[in-house]
C-alpha cells in the first residue's frame, strides 16, 4: 500500500474535480484551510501529501510541514503546545506558509477542536491547516466553517481497475478476470483494501481467482449463497436448517455476512436460484407428482417488501448480540413464509 502510494497530484486516479481545484489554489498561491472527508482508502492523505511535496522541496519538508496522526496524542495540550508554537513561528529564509496536517481529525477531543479554532484564525497569515477525517459530523461546526470542504467518495470500478492492473503488472501477480471483479466488489471503493486483499490472496494462494479472494477474506462464495437460498425456498424447514448449519460450520461463515449477501440477491433479483412448487394432481398417482418451475427470486413487489423488512429486523437483532441459531431459524422462516405467499398468489 505504501509502495504504490501516489507521490504527485498527477498520479492520483480519482476525484479529478477536487484535484484540479486544489491545483489551481496552489498555482495561484491562495491555498485555503482544507477539510478532506470521506470513507477510508479514497485518497485523502495521498492528496494532501502530494500537495505538500509540490509546495516544498525535500529539504524544506521537515521545517515547513507538521503532520500529526491519530496515533499521536492530540489533546488540548498538544494544540496549545507544539501546534501553537509551530504555527506561530515564521520562516526566515522562505516566504510562503507552513502546513499543518491533522490526519484522523475526528479522533480529536472536543476541547482540542475548540482550542484549535482560535489557532487557525490567529495564524492564517503564515500557516495553513488541513484536517482529514472519515466522519464530518465529528468535526465541530466552528472548524468546518473555517475550512474549504472536499468530500472524497468511494472510488468507482473504472478508476480502480487500471490502478490495480498497474500494481499487478509491476508485481507480476497472476490474476484472473473474475478475481479482479471480486477484488473490486469486496473492496467497495476502498483502494487500500483492494491492494491488501490482492496482496494477501496472492501470498496465500499464488493465483488470484474469485474463489481464492472470497476464501481469503472469509466472505461467503456466491455459489454458497445460491445453495442457501435454494435450501430455504425448496426444502422443508428442518432440512434447510440442518444444511445451512453444516455449511456455516464447514466454511466458518457468520450469519451477518450470509444475511448481507442474501439481501443483495433479494434486492436485485437473483439469477439461477429457482423456486420449485410441488403440485399434486388429484387425477394422477402420487408417484407422478411433479415439481414445477415457478420463478427465480424475482418476488412480486409487495412480497419482496415484506421479506426485506424481515431481513432488516434480523440484522438489527444480530447487531444487538442475540443468538445466531434463533436468528437463522427466523431467516429460514421468513423465506418459507414468502414461498407460501408466492405459491398462494400463483
Amino acid at each position: 500500500v505504501e509502495k504504490y502510494r501516489p507521490q504527485a497530484l498527477s498520479e492520483l486516479v480519482s476525484h479529478r474535480d477536487i484535484l484540479s481545484t486544489v491545483q489551481r489554489f496552489i498555482s495561484e498561491d491562495r491555498l485555503p484551510h482544507l477539510l478532506l472527508y470521506g470513507p477510508p482508502g479514497t485518497g485523502k492523505t495521498s492528496t494532501i501529501l502530494a500537495c505538500a511535496r509540490q509546495l516544498y522541496r525535500e529539504r524544506e519538508f521537515g521545517s515547513m510541514v507538521l503532520e500529526l496522526n491519530a496515533s499521536d496524542d492530540r489533546g488540548i495540550d498538544i494544540v496549545r503546545g507544539p501546534i501553537l508554537s509551530f504555527a506561530s513561528t515564521r520562516t526566515i529564509f522562505k516566504k510562503g506558509f507552513k502546513l499543518v496536517i491533522l490526519d484522523e481529525a475526528d479522533a480529536m477531543t472536543q476541547d482540542a477542536q475548540n482550542a484549535l479554532r482560535r489557532v487557525i484564525e490567529k495564524f492564517t497569515e503564515n500557516t495553513r491547516f488541513c484536517l482529514i477525517c472519515n466522519y464530518l459530523s465529528k468535526i465541530i461546526p466552528a472548524l468546518q466553517s473555517r475550512c474549504t470542504r472536499f468530500r472524497f467518495g468511494p472510488l468507482t470500478p473504472e478508476l480502480m481497475v487500471p490502478r490495480l492492473q498497474h500494481v499487478i503488472q509491476e508485481e507480476g501477480v497472476d490474476v484472473t478476470e473474475d478475481g479482479m471483479k471480486a477484488l473490486v466488489t469486496l473492496s467497495s471503493g476502498d483502494m487500500r483494501r483492494a491492494l491488501n486483499i490482492l496482496q494477501s490472496t496472492s501470498m496465500a494462494f499464488g493465483k488470484v481467482t474469485e474463489e481464492n479472494v472470497y476464501t481469503c477474506t472469509g466472505h461467503p462464495l456466491k455459489a454458497d449463497i445460491a445453495n442457501i437460498l435454494d435450501w430455504m425456498l425448496n426444502q422443508d424447514f428442518s432440512t434447510a436448517y440442518r444444511k445451512i448449519t453444516e455449511l456455516k460450520a464447514l466454511k466458518g461463515l457468520a450469519l451477518q455476512d450470509i444475511l448481507t449477501e442474501i439481501h443483495l440477491f433479494v434486492h436485485r433479483g437473483g439469477n439461477g436460484v429457482w423456486l420449485w412448487v410441488v403440485l399434486e394432481r388429484s387425477n394422477l398417482p402420487l408417484a407422478l407428482t411433479e415439481c414445477f418451475l415457478l420463478s427465480t427470486v424475482d418476488f412480486p413487489p409487495s412480497i419482496r417488501m415484506q421479506l426485506l423488512i424481515k431481513l432488516a429486523d434480523i440484522e438489527y437483532r444480530l447487531a444487538a448480540g442475540t443468538s445466531e441459531k434463533i436468528q437463522l431459524s427466523s431467516l429460514i422462516a421468513a423465506f418459507q413464509v414468502t414461498r407460501d405467499l408466492v405459491v398462494a398468489e400463483a
